[in-house]
């Protein structure tokens, strides 16, 4: 896969795909001050907008009121001067700054707003009569846990209805880890200033983040590219980013041998839903060719659910679980296997699936099967390149002292990968994508209407039929199951949120998330690019 910005010039989404700590957002603003930018003009320019932004969303009336957090850095500065184009605007401001001690060009607008005769007074007295407040305290580089007056405040704020628009980060977030630092405000919109900071793609953040918005201050290439090398390491996933890695367009002459052949392994008499799941994922991947094994016990309800796939009995045990692969199987059929959804703990027969030498999908019981079995080992000595698309308990089992040592998740998953050299989607609400090669990517748009057993299913399916078609279209490309899995983390949480908008989050089971996939996929294929 092609991952680098800066051959050409950098693509017109790199500040809405680059992912950046709060050293290395530092830093790049060094860069841009060393190069002559002044402070007081950045400030200026990121203000405007964040003014626009807001004047767009939340237009004036006759009553409006608009309460600000004032902090003592230069987040505060940036809302001091959002607060004086309100003002100029007709909304009646209100500044709330308890610091004592405040960054010079903060004070130079605190006395300017003074000035105009804007009162600064404590918000917590009054929060009833505020129409919306705008969060200035703390931008990214907060360390320490809010204490005091601040945190009084802030509980007050959280307590009461009046919506809240933060500037980069809510006041109290950790810029990398998204941990809350004491208290933390609970924002409606968070305006994430350049580029998005890691915190905000944390699911422990999500709570206190509300909607993210990118508020763009056009930083060169010049300036991110000392900083980041010649590509981001950790990077979001975007529409058109996923879209751009689906195996599309088609060849007009491609017919179901040249698309790709998928192997599915799943199921047991305890599970057969996983199976079904997991067979009509791949099938909605677009796969030329879906062969399932499941228990001989199995074949019949899977047949009549699934007429497009070819469906292999295997000997099952006692329990109702594959005994043993069937005899005749040939690796070299297949551009890629999975196995996992529904085979339960006895399926002894992943040892032998291991041991394939096609592009491996491994979930569920197979990554129960795997933690028992010394997964780094395993998976390095696999001469075929492997995914593992743990949730956060089976990531724990698979990798216990990686996870323990990691200060996030996404972090743990690209340790993980690049210790034994494979792809991870570590699912969540923020699911993260880490690949050998150290590349991070993270979905930031998915539902809470996902948290339903069989949604994982589905996901497996459809990243397996995506890898193998990449594969047959590459052979030889090394990073298929990279591609494949930002694709499918991607369509399949949008395949959720499309569902979600029109059924609710309550309405959202598998079985109709899996028949949700080609229509969502079709809007979003006609929607416009930006800037077209």
């Amino acid at each position: 896969m092609t991952n680098r910005f800066y051959t050409d010039g950098s693509p017109p989404d790199l500040c809405d795909l680059a992912v950046v700590t709060a050293e290395q957002m530092q830093r790049i603003e060094t860069v841009l001050f060393d190069a002559g930018m002044p402070v007081a003009a950045l400030m200026e320019k990121v203000a405007g907008r964040i003014a626009r932004w807001i004047i767009e969303r939340y237009p004036r009336d006759r009553t409006s009121k608009v309460g600000f957090i004032v902090g003592p850095g230069h987040n505060g500065g940036d809302a001091l001067v959002v607060a004086r184009e309100l003002h100029h605007q007709g909304y009646q401001v209100h500044l709330w700054c308890p610091f004592s001690q405040v960054k010079t060009l903060t004070r130079q607008h605190s006395t300017y707003l003074e000035y105009l005769g804007i009162s600064c007074d404590p918000l917590e007295d009054n929060l009833d009569s505020y129409d919306l407040i705008v969060d200035g305290g703390f931008g990214f580089g907060l360390t320490r846990p809010l204490s005091g007056e601040i945190a009084t405040g802030i509980t007050s704020i959280n307590n009461s209805s009046v919506p809240v628009v933060s500037i980069d980060l809510p006041s109290g977030l950790e810029t990398d880890s998204g941990n809350v630092l004491g208290i933390a405000i609970q924002a409606d919109q968070t305006l994430c200033l350049g580029l998005w900071k890691l915190g905000l793609l944390q699911d422990r953040a999500l709570p206190y983040v509300g909607e993210p918005h990118l508020i763009p201050f056009d930083i060169p290439t010049a300036a991110i590219q000392p900083v980041l090398a010649h590509s981001p390491s950790v990077q979001r996933i975007t529409s058109e980013t996923a879209i751009a890695h689906l195996p599309l367009p088609r060849s007009p002459i491609a017919h179901k041998y040249t698309i790709g052949h998928l192997l599915l392994i799943a199921g047991s008499r305890q599970y057969a839903g996983a199976a079904l799941l997991a067979g009509k994922g791949a099938i909605a991947s677009g796969i030329g060719m879906l062969t399932l094994i499941v228990p001989a016990g199995l074949k019949d309800t899977v047949v009549s659910q699934i007429p497009e796939a070819l469906v292999i009995a295997a000997p099952e045990t006692e329990t109702g679980a594959i005994a043993r692969l069937p005899d005749a199987l040939e690796w070299d059929d297949y551009d890629g296997v999975a196995c996992g959804p529904g085979m339960t703990p006895q399926a002894e027969v992943i040892e032998a699936i291991m041991e394939c030498d096609r592009p491996l999908v491994l979930d569920a019981d197979a990554l129960n099967w795997l933690s028992q079995n010394d997964p780094q080992q395993r998976l390095t000595q696999r001469s075929a390149p492997t995914l593992l698309t743990p949730h956060p308990g089976e990531f724990r089992r698979l990798f216990p002292d990686i996870w323990q040592e990691a200060t996030i998740p996404g972090k743990a998953a690209q340790q993980a990968a690049q210790a034994a050299h494979c792809t991870v989607i570590l699912k969540g609400a923020i699911s993260a994508i880490a690949h050998l090669d150290g590349q991070l990517w993270f979905n930031p748009n998915s539902t809470a209407a996902l948290a339903r057993g069989g949604s994982g299913d589905v996901l497996t399916g459809l990243v397996a039929g995506l890898a193998a078609q990449h594969y047959r279209r590459d052979p030889e490309g090394g990073d298929q199951l990279l591609i494949a899995a930002i694709a499918a983390v991607w369509w399949h949480a949008h395949a959720g949120r499309w569902l979600a908008a029109r059924q609710t989050v309550l309405g959202c089971p598998p079985g109709q998330l899996v028949e949700a996939l080609s229509p969502a996929l079709a809007e979003a294929l006609t929607q416009p690019k930006p800037g077209h």
